[in-house]
């Protein structure tokens, strides 16, 4: 193929559609009951193993892909196991609210359909308002947790920066102190090399004065 990834595209639009598909099927089993909602939950497992194998693929393709286009292949995968992952939690959860309604119409004796009830319909409502208020509840922590979170970077950075110019402020000294060492290493090799000229200046003078005392004895002697 000309586009490297086409195919991933075709798997990642099956995917999708297949999402879609099992999204609905959970939602139409949540009006059912009995047989009807049994048979519907079933038809989602077979759907989801389905979704999976799509996964598989696609995974497969994002790794035979070059390595600069692979990483973001990869991520789409990521979201789609996620997304997947919520599917299966979803139908998790519906199987246990079919369970939780028919031990509930075996107690009461219920014949007729729960779910078509005006009380499923009332009940439907109220779980709706508090996954609501729950979103919203989170959404308030989420918030004061991102303000908690900001503050601290910004005392982070603060910090960053004063170390940042300790760091400064004691290589410039480190640099003074070194230009000082410099300065008295040239001044005691200026002394050293005054003194040795000195010591030969009086050796030489005590050399001559030696020289002079013996020629005078020398010519006294005579």
């Amino acid at each position: 193929m000309d586009d490297p990834n086409a195919l991933f595209s075709q798997y990642e639009n099956e995917y999708c559609n297949k999402s879609t598909d099992i999204s609905r099927k959970i939602n139409t089993a949540s009006t059912l009951s009995g047989d009807a909602r049994r048979k519907k939950l079933s038809e989602v497992d077979v759907d989801i193993r389905e979704a999976d194998n799509i996964i598989k693929k696609m995974d497969m393709e994002a790794r035979s892909v070059a390595p600069e286009r692979s990483r973001n292949l990869q991520n789409k995968v990521k979201e789609y196991k996620a997304d997947l992952a919520s599917l299966k939690e979803q139908l998790t959860k519906a199987r246990s609210t079919a369970g939780d309604f028919e031990s509930a119409r075996a107690e009461l004796g219920l014949g007729m359909d729960y779910a078509s009830s005006s009380q499923a319909q009332r009940d439907r409502m109220l779980s709706g308002t508090a996954k609501l208020e729950q979103s919203n509840e989170r959404l308030q922590t989420g918030k004061k947790l991102l303000a908690e979170t900001e503050e601290l970077g910004t005392g982070i950075l603060a910090n960053l920066a004063a170390q940042r110019e300790t760091i400064i402020h004691s290589r410039d000294t480190l640099h003074g102190a070194d230009d000082n060492i410099s300065k008295a290493r040239k001044i005691l090799s200026n002394m050293s090399r005054v003194m040795l000229q000195n010591k030969l200046i009086l050796i030489g003078v005590i050399a001559f004065l030696l020289t002079a005392i013996i020629l005078i004895i020398y010519f006294k002697a005579k």
